[in-house]
């Protein structure tokens, strides 16, 4: 039997947003995605809004700070910290304000101990998006929680700063702000991203032309997957029940996880994929009774945590035999593709039960599921630190 644990994305459904939620989503810094959050505040302003600018980062780019000007900009308020004075967004000055419309640069941004109740910029969103404030918002596509793994291996940046899916997925719009590799990096060269004395090193590592078009195809496919969920839901609104086109099965994707170190990036790989076919994700973990088998508890709970960031669902299995309980509950709950690691704990191997990949792969064959074995994967090399490499 299985237990499905109530999760952050649980409790965050609870409780709908009542402010509207627009996204303006990028595929690397420079692109244009705060040009295109203040141009849209410069609109709604001219129709008759209320808009304030809640946070805004031009980093020195001119035809950025042009568009500030003209707009309420609430102040921000200054924290020391470590010996440095830092600047932050004022929720609370925001919230007394109450405009109809806040603009918030960068959505992933994490806030400065001390700042704030909030650890991250998305917290203080969801409170403003609470009281009934719409917000215009900024991500790069690297730091949803789903792809900052993928984008980590294929640039050798760190991605230090993630938002989880479901906050990005709660948006009423998101808005792809778009510029070719050759653009981005002649935009560079003419110093319309970073200061001078950083252009050679990002033209270098993260700005090289082919990590370019990669996140370039991550950040549209990602608009395009959004899209059709919103045709799907129009749909779902304006024909019958007994329509074929609403109810036909769907996808549905269980992964199988260990305590065993790698398997976040397991989880984030099934997370992908389930996003990719638009199907729902089961996060299963399988525990055996034999009270000589130890498992650490912290390893475990960051699962727990992951799981919820990625908008799935967490599920405890105690069972002696790990292969068929996860084929079972596969059976029970209609799934139709199991993502499992090529490597995993050492109870994968059990007495008597030979190989636990061979028995999923053999009994899920026989149900007609699919079975995506994950290749193990070493985390990128340690890189000194680049300033502005890899985050605005």
């Amino acid at each position: 039997m299985s237990e499905a644990a109530p999760t952050d994305t649980d409790a965050a459904g609870e409780v709908e947003p009542a402010g509207h939620f627009r996204i303006y989503l990028g595929a690397a810094p420079g692109v244009g995605k705060t040009y295109a959050m203040l141009s849209e505040g410069h609109r709604r302003q001219e129709r008759g809004a209320d808009v304030v600018a809640g946070f805004v980062e031009a980093y020195g780019r001119p035809h950025t700070e042009e568009l500030i000007n003209g707009l309420e900009v609430i102040p921000r308020q200054v924290i020391e910290y470590r010996g440095s004075r830092l600047e932050e967004m004022d929720l609370d000055a925001v919230l007394r304000r109450r405009p109809g419309i806040a603009l918030v640069d960068e959505l992933a941004h994490t806030n400065v101990p001390g700042s704030g109740p909030h650890e991250k910029r998305w917290q203080d969103v969801l409170d403003m998006l609470g009281a009934g404030i719409d917000v215009v918002t900024t991500v790069n596509i690297q730091h949803l929680e789903s792809i900052a793994d993928d984008v980590e291996h294929m640039t050798g940046a760190k991605v230090r700063e993630r938002v989880p899916d479901w906050v990005v997925r709660k948006a009423d719009q998101i808005e792809l702000a778009d510029s070719s590799p050759e653009q981005l990096r002649r935009r560079m060269l003419h110093g319309n991203i970073y200061r001078k004395e950083k252009i050679s090193q990002a033209l270098t590592h993260f700005f090289q032309t082919d990590n370019l078009i990669a996140l370039r195809e991550l950040a549209l496919r990602f608009v395009a997957d959004e899209s059709d969920e919103e045709l799907l839901e129009h749909l779902r609104r304006r024909h019958p029940v007994s329509s074929p086109i609403l109810w036909e099965t769907t996808e549905r994707i269980m992964v199988a996880v260990t305590a065993a170190a790698g398997n976040d990036v397991l989880l984030r790989r099934a997370a992908r994929i389930a996003l990719r076919v638009r199907g729902e994700l089961d996060v299963v973990h399988v525990t055996v009774s034999d009270a000589t088998r130890t498992e650490d508890a912290r390893p475990v709970d960051r699962l727990r945590e992951l799981t919820a960031a990625l908008g799935a669902r967490w599920h405890h299995v105690q069972d002696d035999d790990p292969a068929e309980a996860i084929v079972s509950f596969a059976r029970e709950n209609q799934i139709t593709q199991i993502v499992i690691g090529s490597i995993q704990h050492s109870w994968w191997h059990f007495p008597g039960g030979g190989p636990i990949l061979r028995q999923v792969i053999h009994e899920a064959g026989a149900s007609g599921i699919d079975v995506h074995l994950i290749a193990r994967r070493e985390p990128p090399p340690a890189a000194a630190p680049s300033p502005g490499a890899a985050q605005e």
